[in-house]
């Protein structure tokens, strides 16, 4: 059974860092993971992906140069680095990893699973 759990998010002031974590149990190949995050606005958008080499990622315009994407192989574990941050970041946060296309330009949940959010605020 697959699981896939994000830790991490909390309310920040503007300006701050902060670094999402999520781990995948259960798969049995090689994937990718990626990043995501959800408003009521804009829906669910792909922020930042990374495959299993870490050969290829993909950033958002949004975020590049303000966040980090990054991958722990022997802890089965993604993480999420956030700086400068903005009340427009203010989102769930969701994990995917499995089956996801990760190009420079897109980045999509093919047939991969979800975590189930991480709520991350910002305040002015």
């Amino acid at each position: 059974q697959v699981q896939v759990m994000e830790s991490g998010g909390e309310l920040v002031q503007e300006g701050g860092s902060l670094r999402l974590s999520c781990t995948a149990s259960g798969l049995t190949h090689a994937n990718a993971m990626g990043w995501f995050r959800q408003t009521p606005e804009k829906g669910r958008e792909p922020i930042a992906c990374i495959d299993w080499y870490g050969l290829s990622t993909f950033y958002a315009d949004s975020v590049r140069g303000r966040f980090t994407i990054s991958r722990d192989h022997g802890k089965n574990t993604l993480y999420l680095q956030m700086n400068d941050l903005s009340p427009e970041d203010t989102a769930t946060y969701y994990c995917a990893a499995g089956s996801l296309v990760v190009l420079p330009t897109t980045c999509r949940n093919e047939f991969g699973y979800w975590g189930q959010g991480t709520q991350v605020t910002v305040s002015s």
